[in-house]
């Protein structure tokens, strides 16, 4: 049980530099240009309706403020090091960011829709000279499931073992009555370097969005708000502030690394910012936070396991719950209360659309934690929702259930026409 946990942690709390799917992009295409063995003379990129979603609005680190497909594709191509994988483009040469500009502005690459079922899928395919090459994406964002050089499949890549099918360990176990009696029992020592890893990285471009605008500079305002005394200097608006600040960043083209969960950076930081700041305005031990940011992260993993790696439902709303979860654990409310606080997020917030990865998630993680820091203060105070109160089933597994449904099904529609408005925007 625990060696599964940890293999869960491990596969989805890792670093990453922008946002995860240009990255992804970032990272096929160097794969791409290392198969070739030079920059592609051509670049046709085959995406799933979700990817084009998530990449059309947000700034890539690193670009100078370079935005879109194209030219993720171009800074993966020519600059990337696909050994760093979601790293893949943190360490680049911007003096070479000319020859980025000219290869988006020369035409070489081509986009298209794909339309299979896959939300997360990436395919590039590449000429040099005479040589043509195929790097296949799908599920989550560095695997690569096929890779082609000249018509031929090459051998050693990194889906060998595991070509094409779930690659990642089984989250079907998971409960939040598991979760919640791991974090109180778990040896400290086995998740301690993960979670010491999310307090640093993220609390550090926390503090960056805190300080410069970037984007629409939600955190920095709320906090400009608290200091002039529009908003009350208290533990709700602080947590609010500290873990939007660092999505104002991130969106914006930051090139500090984040910690990420489920696939996202957002979600990283929606789970883990506000406990953070949660246990430095309670005087909570850092055992205890440890703990803390366990419970968040698994709880975030267990719901968005459930709803898919890309949809139209907004993943930070599945780290809220996840966080309101966590700071009802970290004030020693009971079992059934913490799935209270986790039930009245759900149902409140469910309905919030991802269209696409830009300035407003900062807003609306900033939305996600202030329902959270709501939602476990009712739970104190043994209030709560009702079975069968919209989505809201007989408990807390049954209402997580209907999110996945919600987000799985009854959002199909909604990510086709939130896709048609981007592509089509006027």
């Amino acid at each position: 049980m625990i060696d599964k946990i940890l293999s869960i942690l491990n596969e989805e709390i890792i670093p990453a530099e922008g946002c995860t799917e240009p990255i992804a992009i970032a990272y096929a295409a160097s794969k791409l240009t290392s198969i070739l063995g030079n920059v592609p003379e051509k670049i046709d990129i085959y995406l799933s309706g979700n990817m084009i979603k998530n990449v059309k609005s947000v700034k890539i680190p690193n670009s100078e403020g370079m935005v879109g497909i194209e030219a993720s594709v171009a800074m993966g191509a020519i600059l990337g090091n696909c050994e760093r994988e979601l790293m893949v483009i943190s360490h680049v040469d911007t003096n070479r960011l000319s020859e980025v500009r000219d290869y988006v502005n020369s035409g070489k690459i081509n986009v298209f829709l794909n339309k299979g079922d896959v939300k997360l899928y990436i395919r590039v395919e590449g000429t040099c000279g005479n040589d043509t090459a195929m790097v296949e994406i799908q599920n989550y964002h560095t695997n690569i499931t096929k890779i082609m050089k000249n018509g031929e499949e090459i051998k050693g890549c990194s889906c060998d073992d595991k070509c094409g099918g779930d690659v990642m360990t089984d989250r079907s176990f998971l409960s939040v009555k598991l979760i919640y009696e791991l974090a109180k029992t778990i040896d400290l020592s086995l998740i301690e370097p993960i979670f010491q890893k999310v307090i640093d990285y993220n609390t550090a471009i926390a503090k960056e969005g805190l300080t410069n605008d970037w984007g629409i500079a939600i955190g920095k305002t709320i906090k400009e708000g608290i200091e002039e005394g529009v908003y009350g200097n208290d533990i709700r608006n602080n947590m609010a502030s500290f873990a939007s600040a660092g999505s104002d960043a991130r969106m914006n083209g930051c090139s500090m690394p984040v910690m990420t969960t489920s696939g996202s950076g957002n979600q990283g930081m929606t789970a883990s910012l506000g406990v953070i700041k949660f246990c430095e305005m309670k005087g909570i031990s850092h055992e205890e936070l440890i703990r803390g940011l366990f419970f968040s992260h698994m709880t975030t993993i267990h719901i968005k396991s459930n709803i898919g790696r890309l949809s139209a439902y907004c993943g930070a709303i599945c780290a809220s719950a996840g966080a309101a979860g966590a700071i009802s654990f970290l004030d020693g409310l009971s079992l059934e209360q913490i799935t209270w606080a986790i039930e009245t997020t759900l149902g409140t917030l469910s309905g919030v659309i991802c269209d696409g990865a830009k300035s407003s998630c900062a807003t609306k993680i900033a939305s996600g934690i202030t329902c959270a820091f709501d939602s476990y203060y009712a739970a104190k105070k043994n209030r709560k929702f009702l079975f069968g109160e919209g989505i809201v089933g007989r408990d807390v597994e049954a209402t997580i259930k209907n999110a996945g449904i919600l987000g799985q099904d009854g959002m199909k529609v909604t990510d086709e026409v939130i896709l048609d408005i981007m592509i089509n925007n006027k």
